[in-house]
């Protein structure tokens, strides 16, 4: 997310009905101690990029290498999201929360310490292997706690929300602590929340039962994670060397030859990381689909525009936190139509390529922004308008990735779905970061490239190439959903286990 206000939300998914066993005392704490450990993991896909410049004047790496401060943390959440449900089932919820929460706070204090660009990534990435602890095991704690339906559905609203607001409240808590502290608290502050929810997770949690039965799909773990990690890898490659250079195509050629090693590999395991029947509906496919597009178009815009609301106008952290505000909002707005009043009046056919049309049109808008743009004249308009657009894609997606998957699969259809989006964040930015330093190069050959107006007009170009490459992202996400989600308001399964979805 982006990283981005919106990517790093959860689908909270229930997996399968808890028992009646008389629910625990202190329930309603437990929610409190389990959504500061999910704002925690939400804020921090977007907290850290409004301090990524500040962070990048004090450690001396390059344009093409800032990418991977946003990248390591996506990738490694998003690629291990799968393995950290299966572990969870394995060791025990309780546990592997607890152990998420500890790896998290640990991996944030190396990343505030960090003395060289390597430390942060290793420390980002640090941070995304717990994460995918902890996101899982938090949901089945959820699940568990809440027994009864309407206080099961009022928990889980309450955590959609806390989900929902993650990402906005990580650019503006992290403008704060950029502007008056340091762009390391940005790291710190993570240790607050940690220690919070682990005195709660310790004291209130209860215990819960292993599934012996459950195994650890490690081939498929090494295929995707070692696929997905090759792909990025490769597309960030380009920037440095060349399309043509080995070590591009060559990286690309390798993460798609383990992915497929890794849909062969999901049909032969006995227990494994994603089902392949779950990807099987036309519905479903659509919007994991969407999803990803969505993840790819919006992770790198933001990226790219903090970086032009601060290096370009001028902007401080605070007021960068701030400028994003308005199309969060739109986004919850264009959320909230879509799943109460669109889908289930028109269903997702007209709706989702409606919004990956607003989107586009955002982006496009953004091209022409310039030295001399005003945020009310400029900048606000096409946030509108793109937040509008990605409220109306991602959240009908994620309700209807899950929609209609049986108990047992349910959970892997929303780890699938927070998957989608972080691997989608991952290429999108490392794909745009490529073409943007690429497009800023080809503006400094025959210039001066120490004068600052040639600076200034370089990363300009950089930046409206990232704007017009997100608006093709969201060009093939319309046409796709065009052809792929089917007519008609989907069908409910009363019997489905319940969603709550961002």
């Amino acid at each position: 997310m982006s990283s981005s206000p919106v990517e790093t939300a959860d689908t909270a998914t229930v997996s399968t009905l808890p028992s009646a066993d008389t629910p625990p005392r202190h329930r309603w704490w437990i929610l409190a101690v389990i959504g500061m450990a999910q704002l925690m993991v939400v804020l921090d896909a977007t907290i850290v990029n409004i301090a990524l410049p500040s962070a990048q004047k004090d450690l001396g790496f390059s344009d093409g290498d800032r990418q991977w401060v946003v990248t390591a943390y996506a990738l490694a959440f998003g690629s291990l999201l799968l393995l950290g449900g299966r572990i969870g089932d394995l060791f025990g919820r309780k546990m592997t929360f607890l152990v998420g929460l500890v790896g998290f706070a640990g991996a944030s204090a190396l990343g505030g310490a960090a003395t060289s660009f390597e430390m942060l990534i290793v420390a980002r990435a640090g941070q995304g292997v717990f994460g995918a602890l902890l996101a899982p095991a938090a949901l089945a704690l959820l699940t568990t706690t809440f027994t009864d339906a309407k206080e099961r559905a009022k928990a889980f609203g309450v955590y959609g929300a806390i989900a929902g607001a993650g990402g906005a409240i990580g650019l503006l808590l992290g403008g704060l602590l950029t502007e008056y502290a340091d762009w390391r608290w940005t790291l710190y502050v993570n240790l607050v929340f940690a220690a919070v929810a682990f005195v709660g997770g310790v004291l209130l949690l209860q215990r819960t039962t292993r599934d012996k039965s459950a195994t650890l799909d490690i081939p498929g773990a090494l295929l995707v994670g070692g696929g997905l990690f090759a792909l990025v890898y490769g597309f960030s490659n380009a920037e440095s060397h060349d399309w043509s250079s080995p070590q591009t195509w060559g990286w690309l050629a390798a993460g798609a030859v383990l992915l497929a090693a890794f849909t062969w590999w999901q049909t032969r395991s006995t227990h494994p990381l994603l089902p392949l029947r779950v990807l099987l509906d036309r519905n479903r496919g659509a919007s994991f689909i969407s999803v990803l597009i969505s993840g790819a178009g919006m992770f790198g815009v933001f990226l790219f525009l903090t970086y032009y609301l601060q290096q370009s106008l001028g902007y401080t952290p605070v007021e960068t936190g701030l400028a994003f505000l308005p199309m969060t909002a739109t986004l919850m707005i264009g959320a909230t139509l879509a799943t109460s009043v669109l889908i289930p009046r028109l269903g997702p056919k007209p709706v989702v390529p409606l919004g990956m049309g607003l989107a586009a049109a955002g982006m496009v808008w953004l091209t022409g922004l310039d030295l001399s743009s005003s945020y009310t004249t400029h900048v606000l308009p096409p946030l509108l308008v793109a937040g509008l657009g990605l409220g109306l894609v991602i959240a009908p997606a994620m309700s209807l990735a899950v929609d209609g998957v049986d108990a047992e699969h349910s959970g892997v259809a929303s780890a699938t779905v927070n998957a989608m989006q972080q691997v989608g964040g991952s290429i999108g930015t490392a794909l745009l970061n490529t073409l943007a330093t690429s497009a800023a190069a080809d503006y400094l050959v025959g210039k001066d490239p120490k004068d600052p107006a040639v600076q200034a007009q370089a990363g300009l170009e950089a930046y409206s190439t990232a704007y017009w490459w997100s608006a093709v992202f969201f060009a093939v996400g319309l046409v796709a959903s065009v052809v792929l989600y089917r007519r008609g308001v989907p069908a409910t399964d009363p019997d489905a286990a319940p969603v709550v979805h961002m």
